[in-house]
């Protein structure tokens, strides 16, 4: 995957989860809670480090930090500050969760989650979700989606434990040209479009092969497969597949895209910006603010302040870092 690791929090050094834990125990006693502590604390942690506190809190006074939290916190702010605390695959377990519960589904978080996740994430997250959940996330999954669609994501999700997407495999150019050639040939070459290809051949192989895989495409067809996926294939299909790309070719650039879908037109939908801004703080974040600029001509930290007030907003510039 073109991600540039080039995360906005990093965590501390020295670090010490005891003292962490009293200063957010003192942030939240008493009359009052001291929100711009909790946000000084928890936005400059990493994760594990978050853990660590979170541990401490239990040990020294007996008491859960995340409960104690949602008790002190309301709004979005809270929801920014509990999946801070939450560990990543956990949270966005539950961000699939929720997207899949009730009426309809929210496709758009599908592909967010699981058409721009490397192999071992998406074993973990597989996983994750099956332990929280008590049923597995192809199962859950099945039952929201149809079609190729549905197709695809199962084979995402299925094919991680059995050597989907291994990073790890170097990239073998002959095999890329014959990956090439049968796109080609299920898409371009003939009349109506063999989807299942598609599907096999973009939820199967490595970021870095996928990369070899379209230059191939592109030096065969004279066209990019972007262009060939919006010619040949529609609907959901189309948006996963060209997320798969995209997330290929420049992953900070379609999550800026996702970051401006969520903060354009009426109303914001802050679920979709906390989940971005929390779960890519410690990989690409600061990627994603310089081709936010590149792409919009505004910084990211404007428009999230121009989306965002009080301690909500606070907490959200933080992660966002510096300028």
């Amino acid at each position: 995957m073109a991600t540039v690791h080039e995360p906005t929090v990093v965590g501390v050094s020295p670090f010490n989860a005891v003292e962490d834990a009293a200063a957010l125990r003192a942030a939240m006693k008493g009359f009052g809670t001291d929100e711009d502590a909790i946000i000084a604390i928890l936005t400059s942690r990493s994760n594990a480090q978050r853990q660590a506190i979170s541990q401490a809190f239990t040990h020294e006074y007996g008491r859960d930090l995340i409960e104690d939290l949602k008790s002190e916190l309301g709004g979005h702010f809270e929801d920014v500050i509990i999946a801070l605390m939450s560990p990543p695959a956990e949270y966005l377990c539950r961000e699939l969760h929720h997207c899949m519960d009730g009426m309809g589904t929210d496709e758009k978080v599908l592909v967010e989650i699981l058409c721009t996740r490397t192999k071992k994430e998406i074993a973990e997250i597989v996983e994750t979700y099956e332990r929280l959940y008590n049923r597995p996330l192809a199962e859950h999954m099945c039952s929201e989606t149809s079609g190729d669609f549905r197709r695809l994501l199962t084979l995402i999700v299925t094919r991680s434990a059995q050597g989907a997407r291994d990073e790890e495999a170097g990239v073998d150019q002959g095999r890329a040209a014959e990956a090439a050639q049968q796109l080609f040939d299920a898409g371009e070459a003939k009349w109506g479009t063999d989807e299942e290809i598609f599907n096999k051949i973009l939820a199967h192989e490595s970021f870095g092969q996928l990369r070899a895989i379209f230059e191939a495409y592109k030096n065969l067809s004279g066209r990019t497969i972007e262009q060939a996926i919006k010619a040949e294939i529609s609907g959901e299909l189309a948006e996963a597949l060209s997320a798969i790309v995209e997330c290929v070719e420049n992953a900070a650039a379609w999550f800026a895209q996702r970051l401006r879908d969520a903060m354009q037109g009426l109303g914001t939908d802050d679920r979709t910006l906390i989940r971005i801004l929390v779960s890519r703080a410690e990989l690409d974040l600061g990627a994603i603010k310089t081709e936010y600029e590149r792409l919009y001509d505004k910084t990211l930290a404007s428009e999230v302040r121009g989306e965002t007030s009080g301690d909500y907003r606070k907490a959200l510039i933080a992660l966002l870092g510096p300028a």
